[in-house]
């Protein structure tokens, strides 16, 4: 493809401006839309997710989302319980939720398999105690980033994140693709990762992978801030519950049980 004088300077423009306002990548996907090259980005003040745990309870063993996000994602498989690399993941309920577990519970939802990945806390601990700015939290819409490049290694993020939501690569993870997704980049070994509620597909118009691979539509993806979107009607309508709330962290991916 070819860009002519104008459109270049018209690009660099739009560019530019975005620099001055720190949101060069929303600005660029806007001036492509409108020339047709993709589509817009999906905006939001505040995502959040929520998991309907009754839903993932008639699909006992699916892990069709697990697997689209780590596809999508380039997550590598060690096969190895100690190197493991996850972005998304099931975990039984009693694990998942001790603060939510008594004696009379039924046994279907103590026994079942809860979808976990990062929080994107409103006060992420991780982004406190990361001494390169590696992980970050993003004003514009809440999502707790990763810079790859930034990351040295320490692992403080590992050990403040009260979720385990992030993995550290302890061997060079590219070997362990099974098919590279060229339109992701892979990470090398001594890099923390963990999901990032698919910015970069947002950023292209479409929806987390997770969400759009779920078979019985158990995850809504929406903006909190928004009275009229979907993730606001169904909080406001349903009981939900999030994991360790009362450790002050906010956290913004909501289950109702």
């Amino acid at each position: 493809m070819t860009v002519d004088r104008r459109k270049f300077i018209k690009l660099a423009g739009v560019t530019a401006a975005g620099l001055a306002t720190g949101a060069p990548a929303r600005l660029l996907a806007r001036e492509t839309s409108a020339q047709g090259e993709r589509s817009a980005p999906l905006l939001a003040k505040r995502w959040a997710m929520v998991i309907d745990l009754k839903k993932c309870l008639r699909a006992q063993g699916c892990v069709d989302c697990v697997n689209a996000c780590h596809r999508t994602h380039n997550v590598p498989d060690f096969d190895n319980p100690k190197d493991e690399v996850k972005w998304v993941w099931k975990e039984p309920f009693e694990h998942a939720f001790h603060g939510e577990e008594h004696e009379y519970q039924r046994e279907d939802v103590k026994h079942s398999l809860a979808l976990l990945m990062c929080n994107h806390c409103d006060s992420p601990p991780c982004v406190k105690v990361c001494p390169t700015q590696a992980t970050w939290k993003r004003e514009s819409d809440g999502i707790v980033m990763m810079d790859w490049h930034r990351c040295i290694g320490c692992r403080y993020c590992v050990a403040a994140c009260p979720y385990g939501s992030r993995s550290f690569n302890w061997r060079d993870p590219r070997p362990h693709i099974s098919e590279v997704n060229e339109e992701f980049p892979t990470r090398t070994r001594g890099v923390v990762e963990k999901c990032t509620f698919c910015e970069e597909r947002l950023a292209r118009g479409e929806m987390p992978a997770c969400v759009e691979a779920c078979p019985e539509r158990a995850l809504t993806f929406g903006d909190l801030e928004d009275p009229e979107s979907d993730v606001r009607a169904i909080l406001t309508n349903a009981y939900s519950i999030r994991r360790k709330p009362e450790l002050g962290t906010v956290p913004e991916v909501y289950y109702l049980v």
